[in-house]
């Protein structure tokens, strides 16, 4: 490895030292270098077995998270053996934790409450309530698609994905005909929720968190983001067969356990906080959230002081899924040691060479090939100089764009996980031209918002 650096380190100053660009302290170019070249291919590969994590059973996290500490340990190393000022590397690092800390420990916050609220049995009773209403599978597919848009602006697409598929299949498990368009439709549902919604998606929570828009911003799109997915979930509508699911005899009825519903308003209180403080008192979302940690903790104390019922909050925090904060960090962190190589400095002359509109729908189409947060990690770290508008569509497009391809979102995968065999890529592509479709139109809607109605310009 040593041997490496130095023949990389040797031939990159080389290039460097013909150019007069590079001033003290600021970060080297490194996009037009072997050296370069090696940590592009490093993330190629690293993303490889990301995006494989089917075909070789290995959790995304594992190799996320070692290309994104490593290619930072060979930037450390070059920049050492090159005796190159650091100054322009530690104020990226610093800024990169910062950014990585913010969607951490939002998160963190969010799935607490989740877990929590697995624990008082809220979602068992949701879905023990669609069990015993008796519907045909036609009126289930429209229940849990709405259910879907709609409580991913809350609990994040992917929780929502993963509760109502394991509705489906609890309710029915050999019918394809009707698992396959009711899992598609609860995928691009809970992605379409997402994506008006600051906290919905991670990469709408990475935008607002970044000051791409303000929280009322968002909610611009959701007219885009629901026209679009109802015009997707009629057109699947069409293939889901007539007829009931079998009816399960003697399930056991579930009641919420005591303290749920309080948690639920907290949950709701939680996510005003963390609105009302980056809005008003320019705090980041993740003190708002952790502020309603707090009390969640202190309601727990409570209830089991006074109560003798103990909501186990610790307990829930252990069932936090840490390989999806731990994928978040790695992936964010190849993202930003791309940035700091430059890579994403020549990346964004795509938004000069053409219309921003028409790179930011090819973003959609990326990031159902690569999955929406790497893609929005990178547009974000360019940082094209773009209007309000445009940061808005790029936010809708990723997020809706990763519906595509049924890996193209967190949504998609853990659906892949919880219908193995039956939602599969094979299964999704043949209806992805109902998402196609459904795409283009929130696109028109966002268009029709902005230049028919003026909406998003600000003086």
């Amino acid at each position: 490895m040593i041997k490496i650096l130095s023949l990389l380190g040797l031939t990159s100053v080389a290039v460097f030292a013909t150019t007069t660009a590079h001033a003290e302290g600021a970060a080297v170019d490194l996009a037009t270098t072997p050296f370069g070249w090696l940590l592009l291919a490093i993330f190629v590969i690293g993303y490889y077995f990301i995006a494989a994590e089917e075909k070789y059973h290995i959790n995304k996290a594992k190799p996320a998270l070692f290309t994104g500490t490593f290619l930072f340990m060979l930037l450390g190393a070059y920049y050492a053996y090159n005796g190159l000022d650091f100054s322009a590397f530690d104020n990226e690092i610093a800024h990169l934790i910062l950014e990585i800390a913010e969607i951490f420990f939002f998160l963190f916050v969010a799935m607490t409450f989740i877990e929590a609220l697995i624990e008082r049995n809220v979602f068992d009773a949701l879905k023990e309530k669609l069990l015993k209403a008796g519907y045909n599978y036609k009126k289930l597919f429209w229940v849990t698609g709405i259910l879907a848009f709609f409580i991913s602006p809350i609990a994040d697409n992917l929780t929502t994905a993963l509760i109502l598929s394991t509705v489906l299949i609890t309710i029915e498990k050999e019918n394809k005909a009707f698992l396959v368009p009711a899992a598609i439709n609860i995928v691009v549902a809970a992605n379409a929720g997402g994506a008006w919604s600051p906290f919905g998606d991670i990469t709408t929570l990475m935008a607002w968190s970044a000051g791409k828009g303000a929280f009322i911003d968002f909610l611009f799109l959701f007219p885009a983001s629901i026209i679009g997915w109802a015009v997707t979930a009629f057109l699947l509508s069409k293939f889901v067969p007539d007829g009931h699911p079998k009816k399960i005899e003697g399930a056991e009825p579930v009641d919420i356990h005591r303290g749920g519903k309080v948690i639920i308003f907290l949950g709701v209180f939680t996510i005003a906080c963390a609105v009302l403080g980056k809005q008003i008192m320019h705090l980041p979302p993740m003190w708002g959230m952790l502020f309603g940690l707090s009390l969640l903790q202190l309601y727990a104390y409570t209830l089991k002081k006074y109560h003798d019922h103990d909501i186990e909050i610790y307990k829930s925090v252990s069932k936090i899924e840490n390989d999806t904060l731990l994928f978040f960090f790695g992936i964010l962190a190849a993202v930003g040691a791309l940035h700091f190589a430059g890579f994403l400095g020549h990346a964004v002359k795509l938004y000069t060479m053409f219309e921003p509109t028409t790179v930011n729908i090819g973003v959609g189409f990326l990031s159902a090939i690569v999955d929406n947060v790497p893609v929005m990690s990178a547009v974000l770290k360019a940082s094209p100089d773009i209007p309000l508008a445009q940061w808005m569509l790029v936010t809708l497009t990723a997020g809706v764009g990763g519906s595509m391809i049924s890996f193209g979102s967190a949504a998609g995968v853990g659906v892949m996980g919880k219908l193995k065999g039956v939602y599969t890529f094979g299964s999704h592509m043949k209806l992805s031209w109902t998402i196609v479709i459904g795409y283009f139109v929130s696109v028109a809607v966002w268009y029709t918002q902005y230049e028919v109605l003026g909406l998003y310009i600000k003086p």
